[in-house]
């Protein structure tokens, strides 16, 4: 067991059956309510208490809400985005090029606005307002932020999501918010907090993913020619990106509410349980040299989204981001490299996603 912030302790599990046994086993609770339940911090508390996403719900009040959503984010849904997905990417990297550039920050120009814009336009969020829904994000995902930071963040967030959903309603439009204010099955509230997590979750995972990978592939030239090489590989190696990388470093919380036995030990009812994905994904009983990065290797069994029915419902939207921007920035920029050392990167250890701060690239 670990000891937490709080003084509370909670099991740490790492193995990749027993993860998926968690997060499958409906004897561990979601519900951020229940006693026992593990916060990582005292900011991490006080987002998943107030005003809780359905994320934070046990079934059937989670598949309730989930399946309101499921529709738009069907493998099927998704792919009919890629066309305008791919004008995105050429779109941002058309501008970061431009004027004979030969150089660029990876992520404030190219990572972070493709999953940004993206998401906006799924949602129906104006893609001008994202240099304040990014900096609230950004406060929301980081460890050190305390309970009225949070609070505040979260609020100023929410409200303006109720602001444009009410919005929506007098003037619809194609967008999600809308389509969930017209069908009246939800308050406002209710929309607005559904609005909070896809915007948060479907920038911030994509963008750090994406400048993780191409920095991974950079300090794996060959890797990287094999996919220039063979990009029929690049379905393929999505998924070993994600095991590799495995961006949800804090890992997933649950609480057990019956006693049950896991890898020879008894958790009993009340424990705190930390699902710690990145090191389910590395682990050599399934991946062989899991700590190596490997395009061709078979990773569909990789946990990076979760597992069970708390599963990210976002993926089959990250997924499709990840396979055109690296595609395409392989494809159009073959000499790109890094502009600084390695050791001057800028990693983000106190962040929930796990990235880097920004990315210098030449070509």
């Amino acid at each position: 067991m670990v000891s937490l912030w709080d003084g509370s302790r909670s099991w740490l599990v790492t193995r990749h059956e027993d993860v998926r046994t968690v997060l499958s086993d409906q004897r561990f609770s979601a519900d951020s309510r229940k006693p026992g339940f593990p916060f990582l911090s005292e900011g991490r508390r006080e987002l998943a208490t107030r005003g809780r996403s359905f994320i934070r719900m046990d079934d059937p009040e989670h598949a309730h809400l989930r399946r309101m959503l499921t529709g738009t984010f069907t493998v099927k849904q998704i792919e009919a985005w890629a066309p305008k997905v791919q004008e995105v990417v050429d779109d941002f990297l058309d501008e970061m090029t431009a004027g004979g550039r030969t150089s660029a920050d990876l992520v404030s120009e190219f990572a972070l606005p493709v999953p940004s814009l993206m998401i906006c336009l799924m949602l129906g969020v104006p893609y001008d307002d994202h240099a304040f829904f990014q900096q609230c994000s950004g406060v929301l995902l980081d460890s050190h932020s305390g309970p009225d930071e949070v609070r505040q963040a979260r609020d100023d967030l929410a409200g303006y999501l109720d602001h444009l959903a009410a919005e929506k309603e007098r003037r619809p439009d194609d967008g999600i918010i809308s389509r969930l204010m017209g069908e009246g099955r939800l308050s406002r509230d209710q929309v607005a907090r559904m609005s909070l997590l896809l915007l948060v979750a479907g920038h911030e995972t994509t963008a750090n993913m994406t400048a993780l990978s191409v920095l991974a592939l950079l300090r794996n030239p060959r890797q990287a020619t094999r996919l220039r090489e063979e990009p029929e590989l690049m379905k393929g190696a999505v998924e070993e990106l994600l095991r590799y990388l495995s961006v949800v470093q804090s890992g997933v919380t649950r609480v057990a509410t019956e006693a049950v036995q896991l890898g020879g030990w008894t958790i009993e009812p009340g424990d705190g349980v930390l699902c710690m994905l990145s090191t389910a994904n590395r682990d050599e009983a399934l991946f062989a040299d899991a700590d190596g990065l490997d395009v061709t290797r078979d990773a569909r069994r990789h946990v990076a989204f979760g597992f069970g029915v708390h599963q990210c419902l976002g993926q089959p939207l990250a997924r499709l981001e990840l396979r055109i921007a690296l595609s395409t920035l392989l494809r159009r920029l073959p000499d790109l490299r890094l502009a600084v050392p390695f050791d001057d990167i800028r990693f983000r250890p106190d962040k929930v996603v796990y990235g880097v701060e920004s990315l210098p690239v030449t070509w």
